[in-house]
This record gives C-alpha cells, sequence and structure tokens, in this order.
C-alpha cells in the first residue's frame, strides 16, 4: 500500500511540474498568436488527445462510469457543457492576464487561490469552512498585498483578471466535483476541452483576428514553431498527459495529500519563469509568494489541526 502511495504522488508531483510549466508555454503561445487564439487551438487539441485515451480506457476495461444509454450520454454532453463553459471564462481570464505582462510565477500563485476559494465558495452550498480555510484567507491577504500592490497602491489589470479567473476555477472545480461522480470523468474532461474551444472562437474572431490585421495576417502567426509548441505542450502534455496523471493518481491518495501536492504548480510556474524566461521578481514579490504559498499549505492541513484536543 505505501508504494502505491509513493508512486501515486510521484505521478502527481509530475502532473505538477507539468501544469507549472505550462504557464511559460502560455505566455510565448499567447504572445505568439493572441491570447484567445492560442486557448481556442489549445483546448481542441487537449480534446483530441483525450480521444485515444478514452479508447484504450475502454478497451483495458478500466473506464469508470461509461454512459451506455442515449439519455447517459445526453447528460454527458450537459454537464460536460457546463463545465466547459466554466472552464472557457476562467482559462481567458488568465490566459488574458498572463497576455498583459503578468510573470509567470505571479501568476501561477494568484491562480492557485482556487485552491482556498473552493471551500469558501462551498459555504453557498451548504459545505462548512473550517479555521484552515479562514487563516488561510488571511495569510493569503497579506500576501497578494505584497504579491500584486503595485508602487500607486492599487492592483494591475492583470492581477484583477488573475485573482478573477482563480474564483472561476473554483466554480469549475466545484461543478467537476458534483458531476464527475455521475459519468465518466475522463470523457466529461473531453468534453468541457471541446465546448471551452469553440466558445473561444468568439473572442478570437472579435479580439485576435482583427486586432492581427485580418484573417491572412492571423493565420500567418500559425507558421511557425514559436506557435506550435506552447499549443501542443498546453494541449498535450498540460491538458492530455497531466489531466489523466491525475485522474490515475489521485484515487490512491487522501485527498488532503493530492490537493497539497497538486498546488506545487505554482512553484514550478516561478521556477520556470525564472530558468527559461528569464523573469525576475521583486523581494516584496517574493514574500508574496512564500505567503501565498503558506496560505496554500495551511488551507490543505485537516480542521482537526486547528483544534484544541482534551
Amino acid at each position: 500500500m505505501k508504494a502505491k502511495q509513493i508512486r501515486s504522488s510521484l505521478l502527481l508531483l509530475l502532473a505538477a511540474v507539468i501544469w507549472g510549466i505550462a504557464f511559460v508555454a502560455q505566455t510565448e503561445g499567447g504572445d505568439a498568436v493572441g491570447p484567445f487564439s492560442f486557448n481556442c487551438v489549445r483546448f481542441i487539441v487537449g480534446s483530441a488527445v483525450l480521444v485515444p485515451v478514452i479508447k484504450i480506457l475502454d478497451k483495458t476495461g478500466l473506464t469508470v462510469r461509461r454512459p451506455v444509454t442515449k439519455e447517459q450520454r445526453r447528460q454527458l454532453w450537459i454537464e460536460g457543457s457546463l463545465v466547459g463553459t466554466a472552464l472557457f471564462l476562467a482559462s481567458n481570464a488568465q490566459q488574458f492576464g498572463i497576455y498583459l505582462g503578468a510573470p509567470t510565477g505571479k501568476a501561477g500563485f494568484l491562480t492557485a487561490l482556487y485552491i482556498i476559494m473552493v471551500p469558501l465558495l462551498g459555504i453557498f452550498i451548504g459545505k462548512k469552512c473550517g479555521w484552515n480555510i479562514r487563516l488561510g484567507v488571511l495569510i493569503s491577504a497579506v500576501g497578494l498585498y505584497f504579491l500584486c500592490m503595485t508602487d500607486g497602491g492599487s492592483f494591475q489589470a492583470m492581477d484583477i483578471l488573475l485573482i478573477a479567473s482563480a474564483v472561476l476555477f473554483s466554480a469549475q472545480i466545484l461543478l467537476i466535483d458534483r458531476f464527475a461522480p455521475m459519468t465518466d470523468p475522463v470523457r466529461l474532461s473531453a468534453v468541457q476541452f471541446l465546448v471551452c474551444g469553440v466558445l473561444s472562437v468568439i473572442p478570437t474572431l472579435i479580439v485576435d483576428v482583427p486586432k492581427s490585421g485580418g484573417v491572412a495576417q492571423w493565420l500567418s502567426a500559425f507558421n511557425g514553431f514559436e506557435a506550435w509548441i506552447p499549443i501542443l505542450y498546453a494541449g498535450v502534455l498540460s491538458s492530455g498527459v497531466a489531466y489523466t496523471l491525475q485522474v490515475v493518481a489521485q484515487p490512491g491518495l487522501h485527498p488532503t495529500v493530492a490537493s497539497l501536492i497538486m498546488s506545487f504548480e505554482s512553484v514550478f510556474a516561478a521556477l520556470a519563469g525564472w530558468v527559461i524566461l528569464k523573469q525576475k521578481m521583486s523581494a516584496g514579490e517574493i514574500i508574496g509568494c512564500v505567503l501565498m504559498f503558506i496560505a496554500i499549505v495551511i488551507a490543505q492541513l485537516p480542521d482537526s489541526t486547528f483544534k484544541k484536543t482534551e
């Protein structure tokens, strides 16, 4: 049993590494083709990558709750469309925040706020919020001050977008938590990726294409490796491979341990920005990152840690 837990922990850690480096891909890819174009192609690729995964799982008998009736398939598409819409709003808010100039480290840590916001939003659907969450929120508020406040004493547009994306990702996670136990989670993910990619066509046509100077100039941006390497990384590895690792590994661990390991995505995002993009952070931003990470860890501790025992 212990060997299985170690294996599951290493697989989830690998997923966190992939997700962390994906912030670099989002930075490079968004600059190359436009933020909404990047998300549009990325999630369509991610959905396509999961198709052979679904086929393999079906043939090996590893598929969980495979929909067989017409009503079950209809329900899958309804639920996947709801989750995909939430993902569309969250991912594009995040991507546009990165496009406006947010460093990968800051983007990773602000996005990781979803770990604290999920239980906070859960209050509205009747779930309790323990002292660990309350303490985490307090520490994260201080961390946000150091991480996001500019010299002028105000949040920048990119900070607001990234915090909004964390709230929206929280809603998406709660929807998955509600729907995944009732259907095949891999199929649900494939549908949500497809819906997110198709919906991203709308802002692509409204914003990216006119900004490029027309359809011909917009299409020419996809001619180089600087566009397709980030797109394929985000679509194949970040969406397809990392999600599959999560599906395989998470059931072998306690949810608290799994969430804590996945939260290291923010640390790897900061390291990837420093190593690959040569991005530097100020002393205040580093303090903010440290406080945010402490808040994330505290939010994942069992609530009993903060209760006095007799």
